[in-house]
């Protein structure tokens, strides 16, 4: 994607509110921002809190806080995903009548014992790869999830600003994903490709380890006729583990008290040079951006 002018540019940030922002997700805001101030674009926040079970009450506002307090502040009113069910269902139905999405009455238990009886067992990231049980009709069984048909021109190939070329084979690595679930959730997939076309973002700044969604929004993205934004996929923080730093495996909340040693912390995992002064600190990393991300390869 080529942007016509720098003020084409709309970028986002987009917490879940399961916990407050950590380390490992200020680096994904901070770059997000930068980004988008290097372009002189807009930079919005949208709280995806689609998954109601696992939101926390009133942690959308923490987080809101500690952006502020770190000066990283949206140019529009933070957009709710919990608000707009509606259009992602006008989204399923369009897939619905394309074609795109078929119903399925398959258990995670049922998904396990298809697999089992194929030799075809195979994990990733914890999750079964579906093996088109309900593809062709629903057997007798009744829908409880809609998913996203896979079959055709699954292999995709993108660009990531900072990881360069990419490929994946939705249907051999993912196979036909979830686009609402049995207790009638909305997939993440589907709700972030319905709002980042509705609020016109052409560039995605995200954590490394959402790179591997990234083939999937593209074909939810040609399937509903919306644009494809530009990605780039920013280092990860790692926990002592050596795995991602997340709330699951010890993460401590960014102290809003000292936002400059946070700010320094995450500038650093991004290769900028971290700053005494937390009035010019902003400044001095928006500068050194627009040399290293300024440009798409």
């Amino acid at each position: 994607m080529t942007l016509n002018s720098t003020s084409d540019y709309i970028g986002r940030f987009a917490p879940s509110p399961t916990g407050p922002l950590h380390a490992g997700s200020l680096v994904a805001a901070l770059a997000s921002w930068l980004d988008a101030r290097a372009h002189d674009g807009r930079w919005l926040v949208r709280i995806e809190d689609v998954d109601r079970t696992r939101c926390l009450p009133g942690m959308d506002q923490i987080i809101l806080q500690q952006l502020a307090a770190c000066g990283l502040h949206s140019d529009q009113p933070p957009r709710y995903q919990s608000r707009r069910s509606a259009h992602y269902q006008q989204a399923l139905g369009r897939l619905i009548t394309s074609g795109h999405a078929y119903p399925c009455g398959c258990s995670r238990r049922d998904i396990e014992l298809a697999l089992q009886r194929s030799g075809q067992i195979k994990a990733r990231h914890g999750e079964l790869i579906y093996p088109g049980t309900c593809r062709a009709g629903l057997q007798g069984r009744l829908a409880r999830a809609w998913r996203f048909r896979t079959a055709d021109q699954s292999l995709v190939h993108w660009q990531d600003r900072r990881l360069g070329a990419q490929v994946q084979d939705v249907a051999v690595e993912v196979g036909d994903f979830i686009l609402k679930r049995a207790d009638g959730c909305f997939a993440y997939q589907l709700a972030v490709v319905v709002d980042d076309a509705d609020q016109g973002i052409t560039d995605v700044v995200r954590g490394e380890d959402l790179a591997d969604n990234t083939a999937r929004q593209m074909l939810l993205q040609r399937a509903l006729g919306v644009t494809t934004p530009r990605y780039l996929h920013t280092p990860l923080v790692l926990g002592a583990n050596g795995e991602k730093l997340s709330k699951q495996n010890g993460a401590r909340a960014m102290d809003t008290r000292q936002p400059l040693a946070a700010l320094n912390q995450a500038a650093a995992v991004l290769g900028l040079t971290p700053q005494q002064v937390a009035a010019d600190a902003l400044a001095h990393w928006l500068a050194q951006w627009k040399c290293l991300y300024n440009r798409a390869p």
